[in-house]
């Protein structure tokens, strides 16, 4: 028997007077699962998590969350999801562990309940030796951390993650990773909104791509690249499109000064590596690749 969808969206939009920010999104997210959103600034993946955990009403369409509407039912569905929202928006005004018991409260969580938690929660987090430290003085990685922690406080059924990671540190952001892998483990469900290639690859079973509002492009990352593009990939700098010859499976795209040729085979662009200067790279292609395909643009454009 088929699982019910723990997300369902039909053809949502959202206006903002006369700016259609998300156009007619259709998608499923089932339990137990990571479903990114992958795109730019601008994209509309914000905007359509914002309509998820009750914070927008929608301009039209049918969403779902846990079976419930999210425009009639808000406190029931916020009170199975946590929400990790791209600014921290954390108290400075108290430290660490009260941040998390101020916003422990709201859940009607038993002190001692709650305290366990927290314990439990800034071990996870690699935390703990913060516990009593004020907020000015944790580093940008570890006020995400807090704000991921604060978010599993009610135990939630949904982890809601709007680009968790934007503006950290490499080491941090693998920390952040390897969390998220842990919490999937235990059956939480994901949803991740990024437009970084690698932490899409990394951390989603199912990806939507989407530019512009619009959806271009769904399915497990692997095999998005692999049903829209060849395998491999060289970039030829300052090379105009008519000086590569099209024999075999090479195609060749324009983005910006840089010519993109792609072939089945890394021996095809060999072949043509060796009839231009300078060094040069074959690579295999990658999602940020079949973005460009995609809508032309690199994935950290904002316009």
């Amino acid at each position: 028997m088929a699982t019910k969808p723990l997300i369902q969206a039909r053809q949502v939009i959202k206006n903002y007077d006369d700016f259609r920010a998300v156009d007619g999104v259709d998608f499923t997210v089932q339990p137990g699962e990571c479903f990114g959103f992958l795109g730019p600034n601008g994209a509309g993946k914000s905007t359509l998590m914002k309509m998820i955990y009750c914070c927008s009403p929608r301009g039209g369409g049918e969403l779902s969350i846990f079976g419930q509407d999210p425009d009639k039912s808000p406190a029931q569905i916020k009170n199975r999801m946590g929400v990790v929202a791209q600014t921290d928006n954390l108290d400075e005004d108290v430290n660490v562990t009260q941040n998390l018991q101020i916003y422990g409260g709201y859940f009607g969580i038993p002190r001692k309940t709650l305290n366990e938690k927290i314990q439990e929660l800034l071990a996870f987090m690699a935390l703990e030796a913060k516990a009593t430290a004020g907020i000015r003085e944790l580093s940008g990685g570890m006020k995400r951390r807090l704000v991921i922690a604060r978010a599993l406080l009610n135990d939630p059924d949904l982890i809601i993650l709007d680009e968790p990671t934007t503006g950290l540190d490499p080491q941090v952001r693998h920390l952040i990773w390897a969390k998220m892998r842990e919490l999937k483990a235990k059956g939480v469900t994901i949803l991740l909104t990024t437009h970084y290639m690698e932490e899409a690859h990394e951390l989603c079973d199912r990806l939507l791509v989407m530019d512009k509002g619009k959806v271009l492009a769904m399915g497990k990352p692997d095999e998005l690249v692999k049903n829209n593009l060849p395998a491999y990939v060289l970039e030829l700098p300052g090379i105009k499109k008519e000086e590569v010859p099209l024999t075999g499976t090479l195609q060749v795209e324009l983005h910006g000064d840089k010519l993109f040729v792609f072939a089945a085979a890394p021996s095809e662009l060999e072949k043509v590596a060796l009839q231009f200067k300078g060094q040069l790279r074959i690579r295999t292609t990658g999602l940020e690749d079949l973005f460009l395909k995609l809508t032309g643009r690199d994935l950290h454009e904002s316009e």
